[in-house]
């Protein structure tokens, strides 16, 4: 089912590194009509162990009074609600994005690392197991490009790309639909399927500037090279199986190794109900 109308814009906050998320949720925010709601978790027992229990606690009062005055002074009329929760931080923003229309998260030091991720990683986990769309932000800003979305031709893929069109309208940007497909594919017959699709999804955004690229080699590594350049690039969470639990190797490429704030897109929740019996052995959720 889609999100409620007042369903918020949720953001995680971890520490003062997470600020820039603030910022960039909150146009998010503003741009689909929605509230933004600041959540940072307090963990007594790293209070315990402090040299006083009152200065984490005060620590924690500063950011998420920081980070809404920050969400004001970008959006001074978006409403904003905060809050500090008495948990950890992965499991409360599973729970809470349930009921969430968008969750944005730092990307927990991912981008520019030149490390091994592991998969554990927050950010990782909150892709592959939220109940809404979740949008990695990463530190430095990105270019004022293109909003990029990566298609498949799956249906997940297909909510990616309505997901696209919508950003690229409320940024006032041009869209970059992007295919990947094999040495051995038709490249004109895939180009032909991909611009129907997004024909669809444009008629209700004419003004959006729209283009179409098939390109021949390896799926993750042509999107990082493309979301260089991308103020945005978008992503459903697992192209053909997109059930809880579960992030494609493309997406969990992106969030590793893309510059660009990343949205991974998860379409199961929109999924119509016929479409999702139809499909054995999927995830059921209603």
């Amino acid at each position: 089912m889609a999100a409620p109308a007042d369903a918020p814009v949720l953001v995680g906050l971890g520490s003062d590194l997470d600020l820039p998320v603030v910022a960039q949720a909150a146009q998010e925010a503003a741009g689909h009509g929605r509230p933004l709601h600041l959540l940072h978790t307090f963990d007594w027992q790293a209070a315990f162990a402090a040299d006083t229990v009152a200065a984490p606690r005060d620590r924690a009062e500063q950011l998420i009074t920081q980070a809404a005055q920050l969400a004001h002074q970008t959006e001074p009329g978006l409403t904003v609600g905060a809050e500090i929760v008495e948990s950890a931080l992965l499991p409360t923003l599973i729970r809470r994005s349930e009921t969430a229309f968008l969750l944005a998260v730092g990307d927990s030091g991912m981008a520019g690392s030149g490390q091994c991720i592991p998969a554990e990683t927050s950010a990782v986990q909150l892709a592959a197991r939220a109940g809404c769309p979740l949008m990695v932000v990463r530190r430095e800003p990105p270019p004022q490009g293109p909003v990029l979305v990566g298609v498949d031709g799956s249906p997940s893929s297909h909510l990616a790309l309505r997901w696209a069109v919508e950003c690229a309208t409320r940024r006032d940007a041009r869209l970059l639909a992007l295919r990947v497909v094999e040495y051995d594919e038709d490249t004109d017959a895939v180009a032909e399927q991909l611009s129907e699709a997004l024909a669809r999804h444009t008629d209700l955004h004419g003004g959006v500037p729209t283009e179409c690229r098939v390109v021949r080699g390896d799926p993750a590594e042509v999107l990082i090279d493309m979301s260089r350049s991308a103020q945005v690039a978008l992503v459903a969470a697992r192209g053909d199986e997109p059930g809880r639990a579960m992030l494609g190797a493309v997406a969990q490429s992106l969030l590793y190794h893309s510059p660009a704030p990343v949205v991974v897109v998860r379409g199961l929740a929109e999924m119509p109900l016929a479409e999702r019996a139809a499909r054995p052995g999927r995830d059921q959720r209603p």
